[in-house]
């Protein structure tokens, strides 16, 4: 065996490795892949620093940290929750670089009993991870578009704010944890989201 075909050799498999990487990395993931590395999110936080994993607060630790006020809510030392912030800011930079490099330009893949069920509604267009006859510009101009947008947007926030977390920090952090509130939160999320989703949304989107 030449040295060159050696090399050749090599050099196709190497690049047949790093094809098969890049086509795994830029479709989505299986759950039992993603969903065990969130999951160990959990025991590490804990680990390092005894830290809870939640996102919903990192808003509030901003809010103290840029806009300082009189308020007692944002009146806290939220420099020891500092790297929360930082973890925030990954989150940020990881969703640019997949959405900037590793973006699939494939239409995102919907069941085609759902797929039939949104045409009645003019969705068609399933090239963005949230259907963009619905989600754009334009859409906040109309009722429809109002209640999806800046509605559903307060009632998510105002809803993270009354249970005292979102689901990551009640779903993933609180379950983990075995506290009751978090089972409470998590099984309201999901009954609203039956709810929501077959009683009230097709009532929204026939606006």
């Amino acid at each position: 065996m030449s040295h060159s075909f050696f090399v050749e050799t090599t050099i196709f498999t190497e690049t047949y490795q790093i094809m098969n990487f890049w086509d795994f990395i830029t479709q989505p993931w299986p759950w039992y892949v993603a969903g065990p590395i969130i999951g160990l999110i959990v025991p590490l936080l804990l680990i390092t620093g005894n830290k809870t994993f939640g996102i919903s607060s990192s808003l509030r630790h901003v809010c103290a940290a840029c806009f300082p006020a009189n308020i007692p809510f944002f009146t806290y030392n939220w420099r020891r929750e500092a790297w929360n912030l930082f973890f925030a800011g990954g989150v940020l930079l990881g969703g640019a670089i997949a959405a900037t490099w590793l973006s699939n330009a494939q239409p995102v893949v919907v069941n085609q009993q759902l797929v039939n069920d949104l045409q009645h509604y003019g969705v068609h267009n399933y090239s963005s991870m949230t259907p963009v006859d619905l989600f754009n510009w334009p859409s906040l101009l109309t009722v429809r578009g109002f209640i999806l947008i800046v509605v559903g947007g307060f009632l998510v926030g105002f809803g993270t704010r009354y249970a005292g977390g979102c689901t990551s920090g009640h779903a993933i952090m609180g379950l983990s944890n075995l506290q009751w509130p978090s089972l409470v939160a998590t099984c309201c999320f999901m009954i609203g989201g039956f709810i929501t989703a077959n009683l009230i949304l097709p009532i929204v989107l026939h606006l």
